[in-house]
């Protein structure tokens, strides 16, 4: 995962993720995020498309851009952190 390189939503990796999984990259979202006033109080793990993605139930958004989300705010933190 980085920020630079976005995962695509047909990435077969996406296919492997569990719901256990995609539970966790929601709560870690939800704690990263909430510095940025990023609020989901509702998101949760979705259904699955018919090309076989999981999607995330915020309006049904594929779990790359939960992913993808994930890892801007990982590099913004990191470069905002590395300043002196």
């Amino acid at each position: 995962m980085n920020a630079h390189h976005p995962i695509r939503p047909t990435d077969p990796a996406l296919l492997h993720l569990t719901l256990r999984q995609l539970t966790a990259l929601i709560v870690e979202l939800r704690t990263e995020g909430r510095e940025f006033g990023l609020l989901w109080p509702s998101v949760s793990p979705g259904e699955i498309d018919l090309q076989g993605r999981r999607l995330i139930d915020i309006g049904n958004i594929p779990a790359s851009t939960l992913v993808n989300l994930l890892a801007v705010l990982r590099a913004y933190k990191r470069i905002r952190d590395a300043r002196p």
